[in-house]
């Protein structure tokens, strides 16, 4: 079966605007594009873009509704994931996506101005440099737990305005205990199967990891 916007995103977001639906159709023809120019995404992956990036983004969605105002760094965003896809969910929320090599930040910059998604900055930058605070950090497949929490524990903001707390919510794949066990007697965590939201036998050994922070 051919992996397309309609049988991923609109299968279990049906209250997107007008808007959104074409930003989110956008997408594929602008990762092919600028695929061709600079490796975003592996080359055998891009068939699957909207269910193995979009959609895999998108899970954080399905885990919080977040509100109007909420400010997201989005550390180590390679291609633009998850940020851009949850700053098209999420159009009255603010993104950072930062990543430390510049020829990735130059694509998500470009995909960001065609997408016209004025709720959203891209920087050649690392999270150490940051000086600004956030109600959430995003990683997907950055680093290690014990190395991502000391990369992004000092850009968390103390005022809470969501339904959970401030914290980093992590996509992680395969078996994650040992990361879980290293890092839990530290912080409260919450490993969430995403395979209870899509049914697409992808995701049956992808988590959403939510750690206060």
């Amino acid at each position: 079966m051919e992996i397309n916007l309609q049988n991923t995103v609109l299968k279990y977001f049906t209250d997107l605007t007008g808007h959104q639906i074409q930003q989110f159709a956008l997408l594929e023809k602008l990762y092919r594009e600028w695929n061709e120019k600079v490796n975003v995404i592996s080359r055998k992956d891009i068939d699957s873009l909207y269910l193995h990036h979009v959609l895999h983004s998108l899970s954080i969605a399905k885990f919080i509704n977040f509100k109007p105002g909420s400010h997201f760094l989005d550390v180590g965003t390679g291609g633009g994931f998850p940020g851009i896809p949850l700053a098209i969910m999420f159009p009255q929320c603010k993104f950072l996506l930062i990543d430390g090599k510049a020829k990735k930040i130059k694509v998500v910059q470009a995909i960001v101005d065609e997408l016209d998604l004025k709720n959203c900055i891209c920087q050649n930058k690392r999270s150490e440099e940051l000086k600004l605070k956030f109600d959430f950090v995003l990683a997907r497949a950055v680093t290690r737990l014990d190395k991502l929490i000391p990369m992004c524990e000092h850009l968390i903001s103390e005022t809470h305005i969501n339904p959970v707390p401030n914290g980093l919510i992590a996509l992680k794949g395969g078996d994650i205990a040992k990361e879980i066990k290293e890092i839990d007697n530290n912080y409260y965590s919450n490993k969430i199967p995403i395979a209870k939201m899509f049914d697409q036998e992808y995701f049956n050994e992808k988590y959403i990891l939510y750690i206060q922070l």
